[in-house]
């Protein structure tokens, strides 16, 4: 239950001050909160006027403090759309926060500006590059581009138009390392975003970070929020509280199956987030403990932190 059967190694990957994947349950499940994305609320009227510094340092510095109390490591999804953006963005977040974060934005262009722009600030050990995809026409230029900085960290997002399944995933993963290779980059960190189409639809990403670990080792992800978020008719039926329930449930159901980090949208969403997927964390390596008698890894996985008298019952009733 939750573990995986392979005898391929399972890599650890680390971004800035972040350890995430190996074998289920040893480290956390990291949480990347996105802001400057569209329609985030600190931008009080038109994007080019400006945000709103109190509220973004705010979000930053709740979801750093939500990091100590729960043991869940946060990153920031820094999102753009033109290099500027991005030097402005990560000039403040990293003003504000020790936190590690990504570049993210839809079209190759400015995401290269930004992955330059953090090589030039001495950034890419907390940067990653989000992302690769399986859509994008000019693949190899674009790995060879951010090779050819020093890009160290890398997201793959995997997906098969014509196969829609798990096994449609893991054959998208499959595209992305051939470029890799035929480009022959050499990333430190690469680790794979499965795609979610709507709620239910992560179930599939979990069965497919399943493969993808059991084949290649790498730490897995999604974005549970893509199904949630799209989702307006709980929002009508049930309003926000019965909203949020579902989005939590289906954050904290990825975290539990095959999850190594979870992209969960708005940032203002860290306190709803972060505490659900500390219990389904430590529900997670509970249930590992019961099976393979493995405890995290990390002194501060949920499990350890957060139920240190029941983790000493459970060592004591070893025999």
């Amino acid at each position: 239950m939750f573990d995986i059967s392979t005898d391929v190694e399972q890599k650890v990957c680390e971004v800035g001050c972040v350890k995430f994947g190996g074998l289920p349950g040893e480290y956390p499940t990291v949480v990347c909160n996105s802001i400057f994305q569209k329609g985030d609320n600190i931008f009080g009227g038109k994007r080019k006027g400006g945000f709103d510094e109190k509220l973004a340092t705010d979000l930053l510095k709740a979801q750093d403090r939500l990091w100590e109390e729960t043991g869940i490591p946060g990153m920031a999804d820094i999102v753009a759309n033109t290099g500027d953006e991005f030097k402005t963005f990560i000039d403040f977040v990293t003003s504000v926060t020790t936190m590690p974060f990504c570049i993210d934005a839809w079209v190759m262009k400015p995401k290269l500006a930004g992955a330059a722009y953090c090589a030039e600030k001495g950034l890419l050990d907390r940067m990653f590059y989000n992302s690769l995809t399986v859509w994008e026409k000019d693949l190899e230029t674009e790995i060879k581009e951010i090779a050819d900085i020093g890009v160290k960290h890398v997201l793959l997002v995997a997906f098969d138009e014509t196969d829609q399944t798990a096994n449609g995933r893991v054959t998208g993963t499959q595209r992305l390392f051939d470029a890799i290779d035929k480009v022959g980059a050499k990333f430190e960190s690469i680790f794979v975003d499965s795609s979610v189409m709507n709620g239910p639809a992560t179930a599939l990403c979990s069965v497919a970070n399943k493969m993808i670990k059991e084949k290649w080792g790498v730490p897995t992800s999604s974005a549970p929020s893509n199904g949630s978020y799209m989702w307006n008719e709980a929002k009508e039926k049930w309003g926000f509280k019965g909203w949020a329930a579902a989005d939590a449930a289906v954050e904290a159901l990825s975290a539990c199956n095959y999850h190594d980090m979870i992209f969960s949208g708005p940032m203002a969403g860290a306190p709803r987030i972060m505490p659900a997927i500390a219990m389904a964390n430590a529900f997670q390596a509970t249930a590992i403990f019961n099976n393979t008698g493995r405890l995290p890894k990390d002194p501060n996985h949920p499990l350890l932190k957060l139920f240190p008298d029941f983790v000493e019952n459970l060592k004591s009733s070893v025999k």
